[in-house]
């Protein structure tokens, strides 16, 4: 039994209170310029792209061992509860609130979501309701703290986690995606390319995953060299399809519009994750490892990470290189960290971080005004360097700034509340330790 905390629900039931004072009751409701086909494909993208949240419950739950399944999983579906909370009280407006010196947004702008509902439209989404937009990109800042779960499982303590998912939100995720989706944000005005997510999702999370790791230090099994199996493979193959399934509302929902930039998002979208499917396991062929349905898997979510900021940029045959080249680079860097010291329990950092960096190459390589006029500098291969180095340069800039953010509130959190269970929990499974729930064995 655990000593009763009522801090948490003290501020649920604050938050509360503030909302019924603070309805953001619309005066009136923007409908000039709204296309109803629009918006029904964006409400149907921002349902997929929320979909993929527990597809990486049980992509993440499937690859741990048999005591920590639980714990894993709800990691997960948790993000779903606090950050939606977060985002309608202030995290939108920290995100796509007015310009604070292209570095975040006004946190007063949309308080407590006031004037999302009658609000103009999003200036780069201006035929869809803005909260429409506001919803979608809620289900963004829901996946990526949980991303960086995978790093710290089976060690983490379950209250710091929330805890730590809370301040990752307000002090990395949204600076970053203010910084690079807002007209007024510093790397959105230098030019920075990023469809979907590449920098602000899967960089941001690697990074802080690396941290995490870092900072927990390692698992008394990684210590001892103890392999325990996966626990349920079949739950990794459920959740890797219904990651690849949510990701076209990801990568084509980012065209926020039911617009032929949407279709061909969608089709670069599969067709990278098709190519690092194969890449992976035909990689690991090639160094005498037989072909595993672990290995597909992962392979197709790392071609679906890499491709993330290039989906609407590049076209369809060069994803196929994007999706191999990714997938390659992420299995060997997995491979080098399976040889070191580093704790990375389910390789967060090998797999989201550097595709996350692929294809933020990738894109500074092959975008094309052909395929998108806003496409300001084209990539490399068109014989222009400016999109190139840009991106070099976000790159180094975007992956200081997620590591030392990340380490830095890991500490912070660790102050407030243990970051690592003891090792009487770690050796009894966190599902029992942090949940008093456990599976059930056929």
């Amino acid at each position: 039994m655990q000593k009763p905390n009522y801090i948490p629900l003290a501020i649920l039931l604050v938050i509360s209170l503030v909302a019924v004072f603070m309805p953001a009751v619309p005066t009136q409701i923007v409908t000039e310029g709204i296309s109803a086909g629009d918006t029904a494909w964006m409400l149907v993208a921002t349902a997929l792209v929320l979909l993929m949240t527990p597809g990486l419950a049980y992509f993440y739950g499937g690859m741990v061992n048999n005591k920590n399944v639980i714990s894993t999983m709800l990691q997960s579906f948790v993000a779903m509860g606090v950050i939606s909370i977060l985002w309608v009280v202030v995290g939108f407006s920290l995100a796509f609130g007015s310009s604070i010196g292209g570095f975040v947004g006004n946190p007063m702008d949309h308080f407590m979501f006031k004037g999302v509902l009658d609000g103009k439209p999003w200036s780069l989404a201006a035929s869809i309701p803005l909260v429409v937009f506001a919803f979608f990109q809620l289900k963004f800042a829901v996946i990526t703290p949980a991303l960086v779960t995978g790093s710290m499982a089976e060690r983490i303590n379950f209250r710091s986690y929330v805890l730590f998912m809370i301040l990752f939100s307000l002090f990395v995720y949204a600076p970053l995606a203010h910084m690079t989706w807002h007209p007024e944000g510093i790397l959105f005005k230098l030019g920075v390319l990023d469809f979907a997510g590449g920098t602000v999702v899967h960089m941001s999370a690697g990074w802080a995953a690396l941290a995490g790791a870092l900072y927990l230090k390692r698992r008394k099994s990684h210590l001892e060299a103890s392999y325990f199996p996966p626990a349920n493979i079949p739950f990794v193959l459920l959740g890797t399809g219904l990651l690849w399934f949510g990701w076209f509302g990801f990568n084509a929902g980012s065209a926020v519009a039911a617009s032929p930039l949407a279709a061909s998002a969608f089709a670069t979208t599969n067709t990278a994750a098709a190519s690092a499917g194969l890449a992976w396991v035909l990689f690991d062929a090639a160094k005498g490892k037989k072909v595993s349905a672990l290995g597909f898997c992962i392979g197709a979510v790392v071609g679906l990470v890499a491709i993330t900021p290039a989906a609407g940029f590049v076209t369809i045959p060069t994803a196929i290189f994007i999706g191999t080249i990714g997938a390659i680079i992420s299995n060997y860097v997995a491979h080098l960290r399976s040889k070191s010291t580093l704790d990375d329990t389910l390789d967060v950092f090998p797999c989201h971080g550097v595709g996350g960096m692929v294809g933020m190459v990738m894109t500074g390589i092959f975008a094309s005004k052909g395929i998108n006029s806003a496409v300001v500098d084209e990539g490399l291969a068109f014989g222009q360097t400016k999109l190139f180095i840009t991106h070099m340069i976000a790159l180094v800039g975007v992956s200081v700034f997620a590591f030392v953010m990340s380490y830095a509130l890991l500490k912070v959190t660790d102050l407030i509340l243990p970051l690592r269970v003891t090792e009487e929990d770690e050796k009894s499974g966190l599902d029992v330790s942090q949940h008093d729930e456990f599976l059930i064995e056929a």
